[in-house]
């Protein structure tokens, strides 16, 4: 009923301005009109002089274009489509009353700070969801990469780095675990044992970025700043829309000037 009010109300509110009303005329250009009258008389005198018109038709085409070198009337105006703009209001306004009355009821509760959708399922598996495909297919090297990172998501490094291993043990070579397995390392406090394995990522792929990135903070903390800014400036050719660029792109400079 509130809606349907509104609706009513609106009509009656608009109605004295729904009258037919001059709408604004570009007046013609002028200029225009004979610089493309010129051009076109430009191209006919080039026609005849290749002989590729006939004279008499060339006469004709020239008296056309030189009756029309200039706009001798301007365009009628027409009604103002004032009736548009005042439907497009009114369907805007049910729209944000509608938005406001029942968005909430749909979302759910909500955490302050969390997102509009509140309750609204993720998209993707869920922990458990990827715990139990891992169960299922052990040997699926996409899937416990993903149950890593949930793992290291959900602050379970020690169950995040079983899974790193399982994959190593898979393929000894994998990239994404080295990564993972270097993280991991740096943030529980071995930052050589980090180094190990973004060197082995390096060996394999000279200019990974995230190995880079992990390489060159080490050094920096280290306080090898000539090391660092030589990693780091392969790492900001490669990494430019990296996570982590806006902060070496700080880091860098301070080493820069530390190192010499």
């Amino acid at each position: 009923m509130f809606v349907v009010a509104l609706g009513i109300g609106g009509y009656f509110a608009l109605r004295p301005y729904l009258r037919p009303a001059p709408w604004p005329v570009e007046p013609p250009d002028r200029h225009d009109d004979v610089a493309r009258a010129v051009s076109s008389l430009r191209d006919l005198e080039f026609a005849q002089a290749a002989g590729t018109i006939d004279p008499t038709d060339a006469a004709v085409l020239r008296a056309r274009i030189e009756a029309s070198a200039f706009a001798t009337e301007a365009p009628a105006a027409r009604p103002a489509p004032v009736a548009t703009f005042a439907v497009a209001a009114v369907v805007a306004a049910l729209a944000a009353v509608l938005a406001v009355a029942f968005l909430p009821e749909a979302a759910g509760d909500r955490a302050p700070g969390s997102s509009i959708t509140g309750s609204v399922p993720q998209i993707g598996q869920s922990l458990e969801e990827l715990e139990a495909s891992a169960r299922a297919r052990p040997d699926d090297i996409p899937t416990r990469l993903a149950l890593a990172e949930a793992y290291v998501d959900a602050q379970r490094a020690d169950e995040a780095a079983d899974q790193y291993r399982a994959v190593l043990t898979i393929d000894n070579a994998n990239v994404p675990a080295l990564n993972g397995v270097a993280l991991l390392l740096y943030r529980s406090g071995s930052p050589d044992g980090a180094l190990v394995a973004s060197d082995r990522v390096l060996s394999m792929r000279p200019r990974d970025p995230d190995a880079l990135f992990l390489k060159g903070l080490i050094l920096y903390q280290q306080e090898k700043f000539a090391e660092a800014v030589a990693v780091w400036e392969v790492f900001l050719e490669v990494g430019e829309f990296h996570g982590a660029a806006p902060m070496v792109r700080s880091l860098y400079e301070d080493a820069k000037a530390k190192a010499r």
